[in-house]
């Protein structure tokens, strides 16, 4: 009876920590699912035009060559979106429990990583400046949140572990910081020059490339 009762004691001690671990697990399996749509729907939405007659060789070579925008929209947006993903993936491997709050901030992101191709639809067929601004500040803002999920996770250690040394801490912060504002500077580069702006997007593998080696 006695065994019985203290297994019974023990099982309830566990408990919560099984239950927080499964939680975080559920968050962590959405929120992987929602990044996988967001990209497939990527793909979807390169089409070509639409004409009531078939085309021939020669007229089909020249439509699929002359989609360069929408390939450069689908690779650019592939590639931040992977960024985010990697950058949601390493953040997680240090967040330990979750709360209300951290659930809702990480819908936020969510909401924002599902709206990705509308603007990357955008860009696609409208090389000005406008559209390069639309899609500039719609990243800026996913940085922004991730990194709003790392501060708010990490802030005294809410829901992290005890012994996570600052540098990992203040790295973490500052990387999806960098991708928030070189989209930022493509802002102000993007009144002079769309195309430029666009360009300098690339700066963004420079800053994955920066956080997978402090990581």
């Amino acid at each position: 009876m006695m065994k019985h009762r203290s297994r019974s004691r023990n099982d309830a001690d566990t408990r919560p920590d099984h239950q927080n671990q499964l939680g975080l697990e559920r968050l962590i399996f959405f929120s992987d699912a929602v990044f996988a749509i967001a990209i497939t729907l990527l793909a979807l939405e390169i089409r070509l035009p639409e004409t009531e007659e078939l085309l021939d060789n020669a007229e089909l070579a020249s439509q699929l060559s002359g989609m360069w925008h929408e390939y450069l929209a689908y690779i650019i947006s592939f590639l931040v979106i992977g960024t985010f993903w990697m950058a949601h993936h390493r953040k997680y491997r240090y967040i330990k429990r979750y709360d209300d709050r951290l659930m809702f901030l990480n819908l936020l992101l969510l909401m924002v990583i599902a709206f990705i191709p509308f603007p990357s639809s955008i860009i696609s067929k409208y090389p000005d400046r406008s559209a390069t601004i639309f899609y500039a500040l719609t990243m800026a803002s996913t940085g922004f949140l991730i990194a709003g999920i790392w501060w708010y996770a990490t802030y005294n250690n809410r829901l992290t572990d005890p012994d996570l040394d600052a540098r990992r801490r203040r790295d973490q912060f500052i990387a999806p910081l960098l991708t928030s504002a070189i989209f930022l500077f493509s802002i102000g580069i993007a009144f002079f020059s769309p195309n430029l702006s666009r360009l300098s997007w690339l700066l963004i593998l420079l800053a994955s490339f920066y956080a997978n080696n402090r990581t």
